[in-house]
């Protein structure tokens, strides 16, 4: 008898290409879906069963924050390293100054849109519960300091694990002291990674490469082919956020104490954060893509779909920082030389969601209070929110720490932070996707304007007659990317 041949099931050019991206969007939807109907159909849901469904996706995000490290170290050095001092400082420089300008853009946005609407003159104060909460004290003058700090970690070591913060106390003669320059000032070190200081040793580092030429192009080879390791590792890990991403969002879900608030008191303020953060993200930063690229932007994000499914899902820039590197590179073709030194910048310093919703949310607060706002006020909160946003972590719900520093730049408390803390974990999604989104856009656009600049460069590291190469890494390894990028 002759065996009959099983034929393979085959899948549509587009279907292949865009498989990851469809599971991982069908993984937000089916989190969200699952987690109403187990709510609606369930009795109250205890912590210890709610642990045991976020068991799963904890796990993927633990998978995720171990890339985060060797990835921005080896992405770094590597990027740096095969550049001249030039042309990382002018792509640098690119990077920050387009970083600060949708940031300072986003947080114009938010103050137009809460100052026209007035969510919080539309509902009663009492119409919200304050909940006791019990921010860290902090000052504009601290935050910025422990940021430049930070950047200057004294073991390198320990910033990997820890970073620097400044704690103000009340005085013990006087624990009624309302004026924080009269607290005592506490230095402490938190369990959280250093990356801001990372990114500067891991940037000098790749300088250091890069100006010793030949004398160091073993070491160089080394880094960028551990970065090609972890790349492959990442490529692994991704391929599990469809699950993950099911099982955080379902657990978030289950773990909402009341749906009414959402929907009920704090309506109106969620519709104008997301409303704003979704608006910035997905008219202005596209329109700003095209203009400067003439590309269409909305073809751009369907190849960031992966990442931006990822961030929605995990609710961490730094998190959903290996699947951006890898969407930027294999989906939209961005230099490589570009995203692994542009990316860990801006997932650092880049927080246009962030600086949208501290901005909003400062405002919505002193309406709510019936606190009336001057002009200088206004400024006050959109520099700062600026700066707040700069100084905020990649995790979930930082911005609720750095909210803490502009209430304190208009007078009102720490505690009024609990007001919107219900629908935070919300807004807090849409934020980081926003995040990610003005991430990707800002390499490309840098990278489009580097080309001229990136291809003299690669032209200059070409072997000679001899077979000798100036090159600080092999030839055909850089030259395979610069290929792919003009397909």
């Amino acid at each position: 008898m002759k065996l009959m041949k099983v034929k393979k099931l085959k899948l549509s050019p587009v279907w292949r290409e865009n498989l990851l991206t469809i599971l991982t969007v069908s993984g937000v939807i089916l989190g969200i879906v699952l987690g109403l109907i187990v709510r609606f159909t369930t009795d109250k849901w205890t912590e210890r069963e709610i642990s045991y469904i976020y068991f799963i996706g904890d796990i993927f995000l633990r998978m995720l924050k171990a890339l985060i490290l060797p990835l921005i170290v080896s992405s770094l050095i590597s990027a740096v390293g095969n550049l001249d001092l030039s042309l990382s400082g002018k792509i640098g420089s690119r990077a920050v100054g387009y970083y600060l300008l949708t940031t300072v853009m986003a947080v114009v946005l938010g103050i137009i849109l809460v100052t026209t609407i007035q969510p919080g003159n539309r509902i009663g104060e009492t119409d919200i519960e304050t909940a006791n909460s019990k921010g860290r004290n902090i000052t504009i003058t601290d935050t910025l300091l422990d940021l430049v700090r930070n950047m200057f970690p004294p073991n390198v070591v320990q910033a990997c694990i820890q970073q620097y913060q400044t704690l103000l106390k009340p005085p013990s003669e006087n624990p009624a002291e309302s004026d924080l320059a009269k607290w005592d000032i506490k230095h402490e070190y938190i369990d959280q990674m250093n990356i801001l200081g990372l990114v500067i040793c891991a940037i000098v580092f790749g300088i250091a490469l890069s100006s010793t030429k030949n004398e160091t192009k073993s070491v160089l080879n080394f880094v960028v082919e551990f970065s090609h390791v972890i790349m492959k590792i990442t490529g692994w890990v991704i391929w599990l956020s469809p699950i993950g991403i099911i099982f955080l969002i379902m657990s978030k879900m289950l773990e909402m104490e009341d749906l009414g608030t959402l929907f009920g008191s704090l309506g109106l303020y969620t519709i104008t954060v997301a409303g704003g953060i979704l608006f910035h993200g997905f008219v202005v930063l596209p329109l700003i893509f095209f203009v400067l690229t003439r590309e269409n932007p909305y073809v751009f994000i369907s190849k960031m779909g992966k990442a931006l499914a990822t961030a929605f899902g995990t609710s961490s820039s730094s998190a959903t920082l290996p699947v951006t590197m890898q969407c930027l590179e294999e989906n939209a073709k961005v230099d490589p030389r570009v995203s692994r030194f542009v990316i860990p910048i801006g997932a650092t310093i880049n927080m246009d969601g962030t600086a949208l919703y501290e901005a909003v949310a400062a405002i919505f607060i002193a309406q709510l209070r019936g606190r009336a706002l001057s002009f200088g006020n206004i400024i006050a909160i959109s520099i700062t929110a600026t700066a707040a946003s700069i100084g905020a972590a990649g995790i979930p719900q930082a911005g609720l720490v750095t909210l803490v520093m502009v209430l304190d730049t208009i007078g009102l408390p720490a505690a009024d932070v609990s007001l919107i803390v219900a629908v935070d974990w919300l807004l807090d999604r849409f934020r980081t996707l926003v995040n990610v989104l003005g991430d990707s856009y800002g390499a490309k656009i840098i990278e489009h304007y580097s080309k001229s600049e990136l291809k003299r460069h690669s032209m200059e590291q070409l072997p000679t007659a001899n077979g000798n190469t100036d090159t600080k890494v092999a030839v055909p390894e850089v030259q395979m990317h610069i290929d792919d990028t003009r397909m």
